[in-house]
């Protein structure tokens, strides 16, 4: 996004201005909406949290348990396809709005700010500095909700199911040599 600022005329600057303006309190009152809802629904969340991962990994042992039956396997697979898609779905929102914020600084940063005026170069400098911080939703206070902490997620569970996998082998050749 290009704006030429050397040919502007007085009607023309007030118009960017507003539109300035109008971009920072839309940029502002969205990451207080962000937040707010985060606020709100913050224990929610966190107990789904929880119930999620307790049901994906009772449902990942299922699976694993399973012994090369097809009626046993089924049901804990599609739960585990639902969980998984579930928390990708709710990180992946929370990733767009992170997104977003960066996409901000981004194009007020590749505005041509030195051509326009110094009120405008404020503004624009204003802007910057608000968009220059990072801006991430954390949920309840322990992890940032995004993409990353999808993946983090989903390998920790993976690694959680081997481990299991692997002490569920030795017991069983244990009790064989018992």
């Amino acid at each position: 996004m290009e704006i030429n600022m050397k040919n502007v005329s007085a009607k023309n600057e007030n118009l960017i201005f507003e539109g300035l303006i109008c971009a920072i309190d839309i940029h502002r009152q969205a990451m207080k909406l962000s937040e707010n809802m985060i606020n709100k629904f913050e224990n929610t969340m966190l107990s789904l949290i929880v119930f999620g991962i307790i049901s994906l990994n009772l449902n990942l042992l299922r699976i694993g348990l399973s012994q090369n039956n097809i009626k046993e396997f089924v049901f804990p697979f599609f739960f585990v396809t639902v969980c998984i898609l579930y928390m990708f779905l709710g990180n992946y929102s929370r990733q767009n709005i992170i997104d977003h914020n960066n996409d901000i600084f981004v194009v007020a940063y590749s505005v041509q700010w030195y051509a326009a005026p110094l009120y405008i170069q404020k503004m624009i400098f204003f802007l910057l500095q608000r968009s220059a911080k990072n801006f991430f939703l954390n949920l309840g206070k322990l992890f940032v909700v995004s993409l990353e902490c999808f993946a983090t997620l989903i390998r920790l569970q993976y690694l959680i199911l081997l481990l299991y996998i692997q002490r569920d082998k030795e017991r069983r050749k244990l009790n064989q040599k018992v």
